[in-house]
C-alpha cells in the first residue's frame, strides 16, 4: 500500500505587515488551512484573523511544503513553530502548545532553549494522541502496563517504576477529560463523546 502523502504544512499570514508576517503554523489535508478562516474560533490565533478581518483585511492562507506524509508533516510544523517561537514564549506565532491548565514555571539556574518547550509539548501532543486512540481502541479499558507495554513506553531506567511516563500520559488524558478510570479498577476507558 502506497504512504498517504497528501499532508501539506501552511501558515496564516497578517497582511498588515510587509512582508506578512506569521501568526499561525500548521499541518493539515484538504481545506484544514482555511477551515481557520470559515469557523473562527475563542483562541489567540481566532482573535487575531478577526482582528484582521475587521481591519477589512484577508488573512493570507500560504501551503509551505505539500506531498508530505503525515509524519513529515508533523516534524517540520514543530520545527517551524520551535523556530519562530510562540508569542507566549516571546516568539511570533498563536499556536497554542502548552496543554490547558499548565504554567511556565521559571528556573533561573536552568536555561531553556529557544523552541524546545514547544517541541516537548508537540511531542506530548502526539503522545497523548496515541495513548487515547489506543484506549478508544478497546472499549473494556486499558491499564497503564498495558499502554506502557504495547505502546513502547516503559523505561528501562534503573530506578523503581518504569512506568511512570504512561502513568502522567494517562492522567493527563483523564485531566483533560478524555479518559476515565473505571470504579475500582486499574482500566481506563475513553469518554464518548
Amino acid at each position: 500500500m502506497a504512504e498517504d502523502r497528501t499532508y501539506y504544512v501552511y501558515a496564516l499570514k497578517d497582511p498588515r505587515t510587509s512582508p506578512a508576517a506569521p501568526f499561525y503554523v500548521g499541518k493539515g489535508t484538504g481545506t484544514r488551512a482555511h477551515d481557520h478562516l470559515v469557523r473562527v474560533d475563542a483562541t489567540p490565533k481566532g482573535e487575531r484573523i478577526q482582528e484582521i478581518q475587521a481591519g477589512g483585511h484577508d488573512v493570507l492562507v500560504s501551503r509551505l511544503v505539500e506531498d508530505l506524509s503525515e509524519l513529515q508533516a508533523l516534524r517540520l510544523e514543530a520545527e517551524l513553530i520551535a523556530a519562530f517561537g510562540t508569542v507566549a514564549s516571546g516568539g511570533l506565532l498563536t499556536n497554542t502548545v502548552l496543554p490547558s491548565g499548565l504554567g511556565a514555571r521559571q528556573r533561573p539556574a536552568l536555561t531553556v532553549p529557544s523552541g524546545v518547550k514547544e517541541k516537548a509539548q508537540l511531542g506530548l501532543g502526539l503522545l497523548k494522541g496515541a495513548v487515547l486512540e489506543f484506549a478508544q481502541a478497546n472499549p473494556q479499558g486499558v491499564t497503564n502496563s498495558e499502554t506502557a507495554s504495547l505502546l513502547g513506553l516503559r523505561s528501562d531506567y534503573g530506578g523503581g517504576s518504569k512506568d511512570y511516563l504512561s502513568y502522567s500520559l494517562l492522567g493527563l488524558l483523564m485531566r483533560d477529560g478524555k479518559l476515565d478510570r473505571k470504579l475500582n479498577s486499574k482500566r481506563h476507558v475513553a469518554r464518548v463523546r
